[in-house]
């Protein structure tokens, strides 16, 4: 039996990490571009705070959220709504391939959680969350 610990958590995130980036390579988006691509799904958003979520998210500077935004633009997957660039949107192709990797997702999901019996799913998931809300409140210097 494994201690919970942060190299076991690691461990698990990079596992499933390659799974995704092995799943989503024939797709030509990188791990960001599917966080930026999930997060523009339910429609236009403005494009500051979703700058903000994906680098609070992934721990990036908002530099490197705007260059995955500025690649998503420049490679057809989504587009910016005005002249001031505030808004950003899915295009059809965009939509196309968030589907393609919402699916890819899916099945990885099924694979390596579908015989976890939800009782212990449910645990393990507020463990992470509150692991995670620690670590961010100490990053912010709350702790």
């Amino acid at each position: 039996m494994s201690t919970l610990n942060g190299q076991v958590i690691g461990q698990a995130h990079f596992a499933t990490r390659a799974l995704l980036d092995r799943a989503v390579a024939p797709l030509g988006v990188d791990f960001g571009q599917v966080l930026a691509l999930n997060a523009l799904t339910a429609g236009p958003v403005a494009r500051t705070p979703l700058v903000r979520r994906l680098a609070n998210a992934r721990k990036v500077d908002e530099s490197a959220v705007h260059e995955v935004i500025d690649r998503l633009v420049d490679v057809g997957l989504a587009r910016l709504d005005d002249t001031t660039e505030t808004q950003v949107r899915l295009t059809d192709a965009g939509h196309a391939t968030q589907a393609r990797i919402a699916e890819a997702v899916g099945g990885i999901t099924a694979r390596l959680y579908g015989d976890i019996p939800p009782a212990e799913a449910d645990v393990a998931a507020r463990v992470l969350a509150l692991v995670t809300e620690r670590a961010n409140d100490e990053l912010a210097g709350v702790a």
